[in-house]
């Protein structure tokens, strides 16, 4: 009998042990949140880097940073809600007239516009969708963004074609297989 009480016991006490250590690990951000929140400065010392710039009342510092860094790690236009387009288009809508922002987006454009352009070579034609109005939102009369578009429905085209002849040669093969099993 006392096996089988020992046996029971082990799962509660598992259970107890990783309640103790979640509530020290939520205490420790509790505390590390609140205590780096008084600070005035985040983890990252970003708030004080935006503040010393003077732009923390509307985020642009902050924004401008995000951007920075996603421009380094090569993130012009993808993913989706963290790329440095959809960064520097925020400050641009926080401060039309931003000079950094502007200046940022016209020196990226040559290789973001090839992005949307592998992206359409690779197939990926909803991101190169996305990639391209995202384009089309900083500079709308580009000449570039406009071939960009026709080869992006011209590769749609091209694989709808294909996706026809699939489900063609898909149909195709049961009424041979049928066919051919008859005498």
């Amino acid at each position: 009998m006392s096996r089988f009480a020992s046996l029971a016991a082990r799962p509660r006490v598992l259970a107890v042990v990783s309640l103790i250590v979640l509530l020290v690990i939520g205490g420790g951000i509790w505390f590390w949140s609140t205590g780096s929140a008084s600070s005035g400065t985040g983890s990252t010392g970003v708030a004080s880097a935006s503040s010393a710039a003077g732009t923390d009342d509307n985020g642009v510092g902050i924004l401008l940073d995000l951007a920075k860094t996603a421009v380094t790690e090569k993130r012009l236009v993808a993913p989706a809600g963290s790329n440095a387009y959809e960064f520097y288009l925020s400050v641009l809508q926080l401060d039309p007239q931003n000079k950094s922002a502007m200046d940022a987006l016209h020196e990226t454009f040559p290789s973001a516009s090839a992005d949307v352009e592998r992206a359409i070579n690779d197939n990926s034609l909803d991101e190169a969708q996305r990639e391209l109005s995202l384009l089309r939102e900083f500079d709308s009369t580009n000449y570039i963004l406009s071939l960009l578009g026709g080869k992006l429905d011209a590769q749609r085209q091209i694989q709808t074609r294909q996706d026809e002849a699939r489900a063609a040669a898909m149909q195709a093969q049961p009424q041979s297989a049928g066919n051919g099993s008859m005498p």
